[in-house]
C-alpha cells in the first residue's frame, strides 16, 4: 500500500484548480501536468501492522517445522550474557537485581525497536524480521516434544528408563530430578506442559501481536531472567525479585488466555471444558503463583487429573496445593498434555494474528 505525501497532493490539487479557468487545451495540458507531478512525487510505503500478522504466522510455522536449534540459539546466547553479568553485578539486594534486569531487558528491547524502525516502511522485510524474531522466542514445539519423550521414557517396564527420564527433567523444569520417582516425573512433566505452554507459546505471540518485535524480544528476556534468577532461594530472594515480579506482570493476561484456550480445547484430548473451567475457578487461587495457578488448574481439569503436592527444587521442597480432582497423571496423561499444548499453541497463533490485524484497524 503506497501513500502520497500530503504536500504533494496539495500542490497537485492547487495546480488543477488554477487550470480550470484557462482555455480547454490549456486545461487538458494542466491536468496531464498535474498527473505527471503526482506520479513523479516521492512516495513511501505506509507502515503496516498486517505484515506483523504475517510475520507471527511465519514464525510459528518455522517453530513447528524446525523447533529450537541444538546450537547457537539466540535465547541461549542471551542467557550466557545474563549469567556473565550476574557474576559481575550480583549482590544480595533488590536494587542490584533491579539494575541487572533493567539493563538486560532494555538492551534487547532496544534491538527490537531498531529492527522495527529500519523495516517498518518495507512490509516484506518487516514480515521477515518479525518471523525471525517470533521463531527465536517460541519454544512450543520443543516443549511438546520433550513431554512426549519423557512420557516414552516413563512407560511401564521393561521399556521405562528412569535415568534417561531424570536427565531430561532439567529441560522441562527446575526441579531436582534425583528426588523424583516415575510418578513425580510424570507430574512434573504435566505441570511443566501447562505452565510453559503459556511462557513458550501463548505469551510471546500475544506480546508480538500487541508490541511487535520489541514485545517479542522483551517478553522472552523477562521470562528467561525469571527462569534464571526468579527463585525463592536464599541467593535469589532479593536479587531475583525484580525479574520475578516483571514476569508476573507480563504474564497476567497471557496466562489467563492460555487457561481459557486449554479449557475450550479440552475435548481435543478427550477432556471436558466444563471440568477445566470448574478446576480453574475452584483451585487456581490457592497456587502461590498468580499465573501458574490458572493454567495448571485448567489443564488438570481438562485432563481429569490431580496436580500439586510436595515439589522438590534444588533450594528445598515446596508444598503446592492440589489442583484438579482426578488421580495423579500417568505417562498417558503426559502425552495428552503435550498434545493439548500443541493445540493451544496453534489456536494462540490464530488469535495473535487476529489481534495484530485488529490493532492495525484501530490505530489506522
Amino acid at each position: 500500500m503506497l501513500c502520497v505525501r500530503s504536500a504533494e497532493r496539495d500542490r497537485a490539487a492547487g495546480g488543477f484548480a488554477v487550470q480550470r479557468a484557462e482555455m480547454p487545451h490549456q486545461r487538458s495540458e494542466g491536468i496531464r501536468g498535474a498527473g505527471r507531478q503526482r506520479q513523479a512525487g516521492p512516495s513511501v510505503a505506509c507502515p503496516s501492522v498486517r505484515s506483523r500478522a504475517v510475520g507471527l504466522a511465519l514464525g510459528a510455522v518455522a517453530d513447528a517445522i524446525f523447533a529450537d536449534p541444538a546450537r547457537w540459539h539466540p535465547v541461549a546466547g542471551f542467557g550466557s550474557c545474563a549469567a556473565a553479568l550476574e557474576r559481575r553485578w550480583y549482590a544480595d539486594r533488590r536494587s542490584a537485581g533491579v539494575a541487572y534486569a533493567a539493563v538486560l531487558v532494555a538492551g534487547v528491547v532496544g534491538v527490537g525497536v531498531a529492527a522495527e524502525a529500519t523495516t517498518r516502511r518495507r512490509p516484506v522485510t518487516h514480515a521477515l524480521a518479525t518471523a525471525v524474531a517470533t521463531w527465536a522466542v517460541l519454544g512450543g514445539t520443543s516443549l511438546a516434544a520433550h513431554g512426549k519423550t519423557l512420557a516414552a521414557l516413563l512407560d511401564v517396564p521393561p521399556r521405562s528408563d528412569l535415568e534417561a527420564a531424570r536427565a531430561l527433567i532439567p529441560a522441562l523444569c527446575g526441579r531436582d530430578p534425583e528426588l523424583l520417582d516415575a510418578a513425580g516425573m510424570a507430574r512434573a512433566g504435566t505441570e511443566s506442559m501447562a505452565e510453559n505452554t503459556s511462557d513458550a507459546a501463548v505469551a510471546p505471540l500475544l506480546w508480538g501481536a500487541v508490541a511487535g518485535i520489541p514485545g517479542l524480544l522483551g517478553y522472552r528476556a523477562i521470562n528467561t531472567l525469571d527462569a534464571m534468577v526468579g527463585y525463592r532461594s536464599p541467593r535469589y530472594l532479593r536479587f531475583g525479585w525484580a525479574a520475578a515480579r516483571a514476569d508476573d506482570v507480563v504474564n497476567l493476561v497471557p496466562s489467563r488466555v492460555t487457561a481459557l484456550l486449554s479449557a475450550g480445547l479440552a475435548a481435543a484430548v478427550g477432556g471436558s471444558p466444563r471440568a477445566a473451567l470448574a478446576a480453574w475457578r475452584r483451585d487456581a487461587g490457592a497456587h502461590p503463583s498468580p499465573n501458574a495457578g490458572p493454567v495448571e488448574a485448567a489443564t488438570a481439569g481438562a485432563l481429569g487429573v490431580g496436580l500439586g503436592g510436595p515439589t522438590a527444587y534444588a533450594h528445598g521442597v515446596e508444598n503446592r496445593p492440589r489442583l484438579g480432582s482426578g488421580p495423579p497423571p500417568t505417562p498417558t496423561d503426559l502425552r495428552r498434555a503435550a498434545r493439548l499444548s500443541r493445540v493451544v499453541a496453534a489456536a494462540a497463533t490464530v488469535l495473535a494474528c487476529a489481534v495484530a490485524v485488529c490493532r492495525e484497524r484501530l490505530t489506522g
